[in-house]
């Protein structure tokens, strides 16, 4: 009996002990759960905060020209502090570009790409940084080879190493859902009317030489044409050229 009561004791806790080194793991697995609003204003982001307007930016940096909107609502501009003498460089040091994509005249993805003067250059020790800055938690991911990526509610961080410095990318989900949506709803549209022109495209239009009318394939003639008497038209143009009318009951 002591046997057995020390040994349920000793399982006990070993289960205890594994709970209590499992808890942290978990923990560090953790998914964000911040909102776009919860962001600060952190250095890295250089002034910029997703839902900016095309004036917000402007004011930010004057130089910038947005190309023209495009049938989802899309545009975009690239900024270049490094090549452009334009710019105040002061405000940008060690920044390569930015680019900014609008949807719907609002800033839904930000990419920032530093160069190799930017004060850390390792994707862990960048990542540490952006997270501190911007008061996110949770667990990072591996993002296309050496990047990584942190999913929160609202929006995604994609760090990654492009032009041998360390970029950062802010990308308002939502936005990218809407602006997939419509393009899904574009090509849908574009599906059907392609249907349609090729359903139009065969269809035969029969035409009696006889009664020199003509029949579409919605209607029929209320008699079988004679072989001798039928033809066939691709068009209402091509049978209206020919001198055939259309039969009554077919409009």
């Amino acid at each position: 009996m002591l046997s057995t009561m020390s040994f349920s004791c000793r399982l006990r806790r070993i289960i205890l002990l594994s709970l209590t080194l499992l808890v942290p793991a978990l923990s560090g697995h953790a998914q964000c759960t911040q909102k776009l609003t919860d962001l600060p204003a952190a250095p890295e982001l250089l002034g910029f905060r997703l839902g900016m307007t095309k004036d917000e930016v402007k004011t930010q940096v004057p130089q910038a020209v947005f190309g023209r909107t495009d049938d989802f609502g899309v545009s975009k501009t690239t900024i270049n502090p490094a090549f452009d003498p334009r710019i105040d460089k002061t405000k940008f040091q060690a920044v390569r570009s930015i680019s900014l994509d609008m949807v719907d005249e609002r800033l839904t993805s930000l990419w920032i790409g530093y160069d190799e003067t930017f004060k850390v250059q390792k994707i862990d020790e960048f990542v540490k940084l952006i997270s501190e800055g911007l008061k996110v938690s949770g667990a990072w991911s591996q993002w296309r080879g050496r990047g990584q990526q942190l999913k929160c509610a609202d929006f995604q961080l994609i760090v990654s190493t492009i032009a041998g410095g360390p970029s950062l990318r802010v990308l308002d989900v939502g936005a990218e859902d809407v602006v997939a949506a419509r393009r899904q709803a574009k090509e849908e549209r574009d599906s059907a009317i392609e249907a349609a022109a090729a359903e139009e495209a065969t269809a035969e239009i029969v035409g009696d030489k006889h009664t020199k009318v003509y029949y579409l394939t919605n209607c029929t003639a209320p008699k079988e044409i004679a072989e001798t008497n039928k033809v066939s038209f691709k068009t209402v143009e091509e049978a209206e050229k020919a001198g055939f009318k259309l039969a009554k009951g077919c409009h």
